[in-house]
């Protein structure tokens, strides 16, 4: 069996199905043709598909000498695409009245039938042929079975055709998505942190579907009296509801922290308005973790906290150590009639970072299967040692890149450090 796809073009023809996988094609003719010749008992049987100069053989079955050099097809452009389906017969006598020249005789050709390929709009593509050396007369039933292959053909040309605009369709919708997705996301988060004094300050996504708008959310920003509010959040669910409560919960923790910046107040407003925004039976919720930073003599700054639902934060101590701020029993915010939001106070003193995150993170599977967990972390960061809020989002970057498909949801990070002074070493140096 012989391909010729890809060694002539055909205008008419690839036109229509230029874009299908040329593989795929060329493995249907060569079937279509394979289950001509069975059908006949015939030792050659070809496709054929029509040009601007005439007929083009895209598969042979059983002779390259149909296709080759040594064969006019031109004298199939006009012999062997009928209007309807036809017998040729004995093409040693009926060629030349119909052709007007003989046929190349050292093929001893002596029967050919031939089918139409042609669209239910009446577009021709081409021809189903079959070939023998032996004079004889097709049935009936052979020819109409030659038909039934002939609308199959089309049928599945017509089938890869329609499926694969469908997936084109796809792909530029899921690239839209993507697009939206994307710009979307960035009118949920602060374009840029302000500038805090004495207080280093970073912050990270990482958006675990492309085509999703995710949950999570977070900001710092200053107060009336000198001191700075921030927070991190994760609202329940994905997509455009998930991205109206992120909206709605982050102006909310704004505008609730410049009417009483104490954390506990500004949780319990926030759950309120979530209750007053979602009722019935599709209530709406998040954790959320929200904070006042004091600035303190020496450079220091005192920090409260409360906690609503979400995992404690983590204060990275001077010495390497890595300490947990449970906020242990606060509950959801959005959800329960009367929820309670636990407080918790420390220090930042230099050399020194307090780090929030989202789940995503300690849900995040290693190379076990097993979720890293807030013990695996602690212990991550304990190994490691980073230094500044730039240092540490970054080691849990590269953290989170080489969980690869183990991290399934979305993570956002949330650093402030205290700088070390300029003339003390860094713990790697002190390593």
């Amino acid at each position: 069996m012989t391909s010729l796809m890809g060694k002539a073009r055909c205008p008419d023809v690839t036109q229509r199905y230029g874009g299908l996988d040329a593989a795929a094609v060329d493995s249907i003719l060569r079937r279509v043709a394979s289950l001509a010749a069975a059908l006949f008992d015939a030792p050659v049987a070809t496709v054929a598909v029509t040009g601007t100069d005439g007929a083009w053989f895209r598969t042979t079955h059983g002779s390259d000498r149909v296709a080759g050099p040594g064969f006019a097809p031109e004298l199939w452009g006009r012999t062997l695409l009928p209007d309807h389906s036809g017998t040729a017969g004995d093409t040693s006598t009926r060629a030349r009245t119909v052709i007007g020249r003989p046929i190349h005789s050292e093929l001893g050709i002596r029967f050919c039938v031939a089918a139409p390929v042609v669209t239910a709009g009446g577009e021709r593509l081409g021809t189903i042929q079959v070939l023998d050396t032996r004079p004889r007369k097709a049935t009936d039933r052979q020819m109409s079975a030659l038909e039934d292959l002939s609308t199959l053909l089309v049928d599945e040309l017509e089938l890869r055709l329609s499926v694969s605009g469908t997936v084109a369709t796809e792909r530029r919708m899921r690239k839209d998505a993507e697009r939206l997705a994307r710009t979307l996301q960035r009118t949920l988060l602060p374009p840029a942190l302000p500038e805090v004094p004495g207080l280093g300050v970073a912050a990270s996504y990482h958006n675990a579907s492309a085509d999703e708008v995710g949950g999570d959310f977070y900001d710092l920003f200053p107060l009336n009296d000198g001191r700075w509010g921030f927070f991190l959040g994760d609202v329940c669910g994905k997509g455009a509801e998930a991205a109206a409560l992120t909206s709605l919960a982050r102006y909310t923790l704004r505008a609730a922290a410049i009417y009483d910046p104490d954390p506990c107040a500004v949780l319990a407003n926030l759950d309120t308005v979530l209750k007053g925004e979602y009722q019935g039976d599709d209530p709406r919720y998040c954790t959320a973790v929200f904070g006042v930073l004091q600035p303190e003599g020496g450079g220091s700054f005192a920090v409260t906290l409360a906690g609503g639902g979400h995992p404690p934060a983590l204060a990275l101590r001077a010495d390497g150590a890595v300490h947990p701020v449970s906020t242990k029993g606060g509950q959801l915010i959005g959800l329960l009639p009367d929820p309670h939001f636990v407080t918790a106070t420390l220090r930042l003193a230099a050399g020194e970072t307090l780090l929030l995150y989202t789940d995503g993170l300690t849900e995040a599977r290693t190379e076990t299967r097993a979720m890293l967990g807030e013990a695996g972390l602690i212990a991550h960061l304990s190994a490691i040692r980073p230094r500044g809020s730039g240092a540490l989002l970054t080691a849990i970057d590269e953290l989170l890149g080489r969980l690869g498909a183990g991290v399934t949801d979305d993570t956002a990070l949330l650093a402030l450090s205290v700088p070390s002074p300029r003339n003390e070493p860094t713990a790697q140096e002190l390593q």
